[in-house]
């Protein structure tokens, strides 16, 4: 059984966890971007995300999605969308029903990667909408991963430059660790017995 909820003061006592496999940068087609293509294609489950740059004032132009985030067990790999755009073979592999996609609140990331080229989603399991049936009430990937992993994870990249002509080592961790801790928890979870609370509406 998980708490249903993490406070402030616990979550400064634990430690910080990171993605610690091979993370690959791709920003154009080749030989690594179908690599990563035929990896991604062999797992079961694949943890997602995707990363934008900020706006910091309501005069700044909207930013679309700077990064797609996918990794496997061991591996992960950042797309840089704004160069690669959406390549016809990750639309494939957003829209295979065999691989389940794992992330928290997929519905925008989804909808800011179809602004790009237009796919049908398939199998995407979203942590904030599923962990109810855990007895889980916190909604935020770090208190999340926190609750059902018992380490937290570093936001501090968050707001960085996603557009940045180079990714930092620190931005690089990041976004590889946002995407793994969700196939992490959701592997935790399908291995718990589930104690739901009373509805979703509760939450």
């Amino acid at each position: 059984m998980f708490i249903s909820s993490i406070s402030q003061e616990q979550l400064s006592e634990m430690e910080v966890a990171a993605f610690k496999g091979e993370v690959h940068v791709i920003d154009t087609e080749g030989q690594e971007f179908s690599r990563a293509v035929a990896y991604l294609g062999r797992q079961k489950i694949i943890g997602f995300d995707t990363e934008t740059r900020p706006c910091f004032s309501a005069s700044q132009p909207r930013y679309g999605v700077s990064l797609l985030q996918l990794s496997g067990a061991g591996k992960a790999y950042l797309f840089r969308i704004k160069s690669l755009g959406m390549h016809r073979k990750l639309c494939n592999l957003l829209a295979n029903p065999k691989i389940i996609k794992v992330g928290a609140a997929v519905h925008d990331d989804i909808k800011g990667l179809q602004k790009y080229s237009m796919f049908e989603p398939a199998s995407f399991v979203d942590l904030q909408k599923i962990v109810w049936k855990w007895g889980i009430r916190d909604k935020s990937v770090k208190k999340m991963s926190a609750i059902i992993l018992g380490f937290k994870i570093s936001k501090t990249q968050q707001l960085s430059n996603w557009e940045a002509d180079e990714l930092s080592e620190a931005q690089i961790r990041y976004a590889a660790t946002d995407a793994w801790v969700c196939r992490e928890m959701f592997l935790k979870l399908m291995a718990s017995e589930k104690n739901p609370l009373p509805s979703p509406e509760q939450v």
